[in-house]
């Protein structure tokens, strides 16, 4: 039963993927070029900004695409405000179900 145990275990790290930090910008300081060029490049980034009062900081995680996403999730059309255009178009992952089929 230990034997079994172990080899679970060793076989679970060996196959795990090593985990990475996910990069922070403040999207309101950038061009939309910019913040979707770092999205590509980088896969998923959060970006943060101020809310439409701007009294609060909003973020969220943004994608490249559904590969960065969770399983039963998608990656859906979002926006962020960025110094020149306060709608611009990014990703971000959004749960997919039957009521849902996105």
């Amino acid at each position: 039963m230990k034997a079994a145990a172990a080899v679970l275990i060793l076989t679970t790290i060996a196959t795990a993927e090593p985990a990475t930090a996910i990069s922070r910008y403040e999207s309101s300081s950038k061009t939309c070029a910019s913040v979707q060029q770092l999205i590509a490049s980088e896969r998923a980034a959060i970006f943060r900004y101020p809310s439409r009062g701007g009294r609060i900081v909003l973020y969220d995680r943004y994608v490249a695409d559904d590969g960065q996403c969770g399983s039963g999730d998608y990656a859906a059309r979002a926006y962020v405000p960025t110094k020149d255009n306060p709608l611009c178009p990014v990703h971000n992952c959004k749960s997919s179900s039957i009521f849902n089929p996105h």
